[in-house]
């Protein structure tokens, strides 16, 4: 900065060397030697019209180079004093204040409670559809809407050929979803978690949604708003054990999922379902044995027991094919890999103490084959056959008669030669689905696979 008051002090001299000069470069060189300028100062001269060079106008630089000066100065103090800063920063504000404030419109209310994303989200029903190769869908509850008597109703859902949706129900979006595998694990899923999907969609796989481990299926799924004392998840497995556990015990989710039940080896869960505590439960077997026994004989025991023998299987090779809670006043449905089947009456399955072998429900032979599937069912259902060829049949329940439990049964389908059944599923009528949706019949508190 010395070298450039200099310059301006002579700035006769200044003007010589520049008008001596063949050209810029020089002149800005014969600056830097004769006034020990820097090369940036140099250049700032030769930006100046000659007209600032020269009278007055020399003053006028002069002038703002000290102002310059004396605001650098000033700034540095203020960088270097903390006591200034905050003084500065005190009267902006203060001018903020004087200028713009006025008075609060707001209220400000101390909450106890955290506040999380769920609080944002809306409690509604919502229909919850799962087909049978488990993919899973959440609907507007309004994409149902009632139809006068001979319409020719809305398209449901769209999935492969071979897949159907086998559950419809309502519950709420903040109730959980507690899906059991196979081995025996729980997995939680909030309702609002679920993705949406219009009609026509297919929905996501379950086991995607849970991220259970490979090779693990879903078996069983249950809905519930509060884990209370008053209910209980009642479980059976492939080699008959039973086991009740209350429903408050699956009240703090985890990711990555729990055990249900300690599953022995070469066993797994084949079903679990909500009970009150006074239900009756009923097994069914391969070999066409069933047996039916309230749950109070099934004592309570925490999520990682094995349970407790549930029925007696009468051979090695023998397993249970199904469990079901005695709810509605319907009828029993069984069915063999053959083709056979037969509804009877729920009174004609007398209670029994759990343990046992129980009661004939199939009489099981060549011509019949095992027996696949012991559900419950009213005549406003529908039944869905698979074969193991691929081959999907459904027809109405109300077309099977009732008979008496100790009977072969009669033909529900005609297979082929080599042909047999591998699954048997009841599903809503049509009608029926649209009427239940609309009534909202189904308890949005707790529901399971039978709604």
């Amino acid at each position: 900065m010395e070298g450039l008051k200099i310059a301006l002090d002579n700035i006769d001299d200044v003007i010589i060397i520049i008008r001596s000069s063949k050209d810029v470069a020089h002149a800005k060189e014969g600056l830097m030697n004769s006034f020990n300028l820097s090369e940036k100062q140099s250049q700032a001269i030769l930006d100046m019209r000659l007209q600032r060079l020269t009278g007055m106008e020399v003053e006028k630089v002069v002038q703002e180079y000290k102002e310059i000066i004396q605001l650098i100065s000033h700034l540095k103090g203020i960088l270097e004093s903390r006591t200034q800063r905050m003084d500065i920063i005190k009267s902006e504000l203060m001018d903020v204040r004087n200028n713009y404030g006025d008075k609060r419109r707001t209220e400000i209310i101390p909450v106890d409670s955290d506040f999380s994303m769920e609080d944002m989200i809306a409690e509604e029903e919502v229909v919850l559809t799962i087909t049978h190769q488990g993919y899973i869908k959440r609907t507007a509850l309004n994409t149902y809407r009632t139809q006068r008597r001979g319409g020719r109703g809305v398209q449901g859902a769209t999935s492969r050929e071979e897949d159907f949706v086998e559950h419809l129900f309502i519950a709420n979006t903040h109730n959980f979803m507690l899906f059991f595998t196979d081995q025996g694990k729980c997995y939680w899923l909030k309702v609002y978690d679920i993705p949406q999907g219009g009609r026509a969609t297919r929905g996501r796989a379950i086991v995607n949604l849970i991220g259970c481990d490979p090779g693990e299926r879903v078996e069983a799924f249950v809905s519930v708003k509060e884990f209370d004392e008053n209910h209980y998840i009642i479980m059976a497995t492939e080699k008959g054990i039973i086991k009740k556990t209350v429903l408050s015990a699956y009240g703090n989710p985890r990711k990555g999922g729990i055990y249900a039940i300690d599953i022995r080896q070469e066993d797994k869960l084949i079903e679990a379902r909500i009970t009150n505590g006074e239900n009756d439960i009923l097994i069914g077997t391969r070999e066409g044995k069933s047996i039916r026994f309230s749950e109070r004989d099934v004592r309570s025991s925490g999520r990682k027991t094995m349970g407790v023998k549930g029925i007696r299987l009468s051979a090695k090779d023998d397993q249970v094919v199904g469990m079901l809670v005695v709810k509605r006043e319907g009828t029993i449905l069984v069915a063999t890999e053959k083709g056979y089947g037969k509804r009877t009456d729920v009174i004609q399955y007398r209670t029994q103490k759990r343990g046992g072998k129980g009661v004939l429900t199939m009489r099981c032979t060549n011509k019949t084959g095992k027996m696949v599937k012991i559900m419950e069912v009213v005549d406003s259902d529908d039944l869905i056959i698979i074969t193991d060829a691929g081959v999907l049949m459904r027809q109405r329940m109300s077309d099977i008669r009732t008979i008496g439990r100790v009977t072969q049964g009669v033909r529900l389908v005609k297979l082929d030669d080599g042909s047999s059944i591998s699954s048997i599923t009841r599903v809503m009528h049509e009608e029926a689905d649209k009427n239940e949706i609309n009534s909202k019949t189904v308890n949005p508190t707790i529901s399971n696979s039978d709604s």
